[in-house]
């Protein structure tokens, strides 16, 4: 990465779990694509005054050459955000899909479907 990890927390106290979690994850990505310009994760915590514990939203901003790519995890439609590990590996694993993808596109391994030619 040509600029450093940037890792914020909020709503939540700093975590050096959390955080050695998001270097690892971060650094794997490095395997995928080694363009890597920066990366910038968000760990948001939504204090409910329900019965369930805090709600984790992740949000991961990841620049390469000609791309901009962000992964936001909401947290409304999984129950299983409950858990910030969970939170980061759904939001991580979706960064990795599009950046292989980003990948496969710069190395020209996606076919182009030529549009029917008129007769």
């Amino acid at each position: 990465m040509q600029v450093p990890l940037e890792i914020t927390f909020r709503g939540i106290p700093h975590s050096d779990a959390v955080e050695t979690r998001i270097r690892e994850k971060a650094g794997k990505l490095e395997q995928f694509c080694d363009h890597i310009i920066s990366c910038r994760v968000a760990v948001e915590a939504e204090h409910h005054h329900q019965h369930q514990g805090n709600l984790y939203h992740v949000r991961i901003d990841l620049a390469v050459p000609n791309k901009h790519l962000v992964v936001s995890r909401e947290h409304h439609d999984k129950q299983a955000h409950e858990d910030v590990y969970v939170a980061l590996r759904d939001a991580f694993d979706a960064l990795k899909r599009q950046l292989e993808e980003y990948v496969r596109i710069q190395r020209g391994e996606v076919k182009n479907h030529q549009a029917p030619q008129a007769i």
